[in-house]
């Protein structure tokens, strides 16, 4: 037996060595963007911001929330790392997807069986005519016990590669799940970071609003006295009094946004808001990067997950025209079986108690109502379809980042615009509560100044709190290194 399986064996390989046909398109990586394309994102007329340093290779060392100099959101990540859910299944689709790489690549190599069996059998003579059976001891239909032990191999050829292009393609959708894992890391900091600047945001806009009230307060306060000393009509202190209950209604709507957020929060961690809470991050304890290095799109594109998990499925389906191909010629298989069989089991190895077979299988596609060239079809016009999900990829990727950068500069412009809009706000707000106080102002004047006052103050923390959400949107859509740095 161990002679006729390696001699089958020998035979295979140099078989093998000989079929090294392989039809059907070799994959190309998709061309680089176009020199427009690839000298930056922005178009003609966008607004420019100095926060975004564009470089042929940026890569943000370690992982990239830590430039926020948080250390609640650093360990809000770590938790959302371990326990989120979709990371989970991305991580389960990855193993899933090797392992069906594992299945295709056993495959192509030779398959080796070995059977054993032991059985007591009634043989029914009778059936096939014969009467008298000498060994049977007078009866017909004797009955037998039957000892066999035997191996097979079987091999394909693959004389044209269908088998290696559907490895090809099984390895590059294990490379797709791979890069959608990372996507899914990605998306998942990015998703964190943001909701974690949207309650800083959220509990600065509230301490904004608790000032405005404070303000109001102290206006009807300054009402009251003057009432007091008979200098204020009575439609002062109602007017005073509406503004501060209008203010006060600024409140739950902001409230209930933190609250959706620490909720939101809760799910990305993997756990109930009922048994975990969101830390109470402080928009005034961030850190603000002066400038982030980005890549230009020609190395965007070589390295931002959902970018390259799309190529993998253009790799996947061009592999896949090979299989669809090689299913239209002929295949060779070559199979071995060695059986040893006895009525006994001490004759069981004896020669005489041996049979063999070998040989090649050929078959050959003939008539199949046109399945197969079908089935070729099908397979070019899903490579076609995967490559412009590529391209729609790539653009939106480009798009994506473009949209950024023009906020970024927008979120600038109006931060500084409204910063001087308090510093004046403020000013005239000394100045006509001083000129209220010495009798030389209306304290209307106070009321409108305080009134423009905290709108601009409430503005400002909105557009502090946008500016920081366009910088996560940044290194998210710019595919910051989400990994520990090693």
């Amino acid at each position: 037996m161990p002679p006729l399986i390696s001699r089958l064996a020998a035979t295979a390989s140099a078989l093998s060595l000989c079929a090294c046909t392989t039809v059907g398109p070799d994959f190309q990586t998709p061309p680089p963007p176009t020199a427009a394309a690839a000298a930056g994102y922005a178009m003609a007329g966008d607004t420019a911001t100095p926060r975004a340093v564009l470089t042929p290779e940026a890569r943000v060392a370690g992982p990239w929330w830590q430039a926020f100099g948080s250390p609640h959101l650093d360990e809000v990540v770590r938790q959302a790392l371990a326990n989120n859910r979709s990371v989970a299944e991305a991580r389960a689709n990855l193993e899933k997807a090797r392992a069906e790489l594992a299945v295709t690549r056993g495959g192509d190599l030779p398959e080796v069986d070995l059977t054993t069996d032991a059985k007591r059998q009634r043989i029914n003579l009778r059936g096939l005519g014969i009467r008298n059976f000498a060994g049977g001891g007078g009866l017909s239909n004797p009955t037998l016990n039957l000892f066999s032990v035997g191996a097979a191999v079987n091999y394909d050829l693959d004389l044209f590669g269908g088998r290696r292009r559907a490895t090809e393609a099984d390895q590059a959708r294990a490379d797709q799940k791979a890069r959608e894992a990372d996507a899914a890391y990605l998306s998942l900091t990015g998703q964190v970071a943001l909701e974690a600047m949207r309650i800083a945001t959220a509990r600065a806009e509230l301490a904004a609003i608790a000032e405005i009230v404070a303000d109001d307060q102290r206006v009807l306060d300054m009402v009251r006295k003057a009432q007091a000393a008979g200098g204020e009509a009575r439609a002062a202190l109602s007017g005073g009094t509406a503004q501060l209950s209008e203010d006060q209604a600024l409140a739950p709507p902001v409230q209930r946004q933190l609250d959706a957020s620490r909720h939101r929060l809760a799910l990305l961690v993997g756990r109930s808001p009922a048994e975990w809470s969101a830390p109470d991050f402080d928009l005034a304890s961030l850190t603000l990067a002066a400038a982030a290095p980005i890549s230009l799109p020609s190395a965007l594109v070589a390295r931002r997950p959902d970018i390259l998990a799309a190529e993998a499925e253009l790799h996947a389906a061009t592999a896949d025209i090979g299989v669809a191909v090689a299913n239209q010629y002929p295949d060779i298989r070559l199979s071995a079986a060695l059986t040893q069989s006895a009525l006994k089991p001490q004759d069981l190895f004896g020669y005489g108690a041996s049979g063999w077979n070998i040989g090649p299988s050929l078959s050959l596609p003939i008539f199949n109502g046109g399945r197969l060239r079908a089935e070729r079809k099908v397979a070019e016009a899903e490579a076609r379809a995967a490559l412009a999900r590529y391209q729609q990829t790539v653009l939106q990727a480009f798009v994506q980042v473009a949209d950024v950068l023009s906020a970024l500069g927008e979120d600038d412009k109006a931060v500084a615009a409204l910063q001087r809009a308090v510093d004046a706000g403020a000013a005239s707000v000394r100045d006509a509560e001083a000129a209220y106080r010495l009798g030389g102002g209306p304290l209307i004047d106070v009321v409108d100044a305080r009134r423009t006052l905290s709108r601009a103050r409430r503005a400002l923390v909105e557009a502090q709190g946008r500016r920081y959400e366009d910088l996560v949107e940044l290194y998210t859509a710019t595919a910051a290194d989400w990994r520990t740095a090693g």
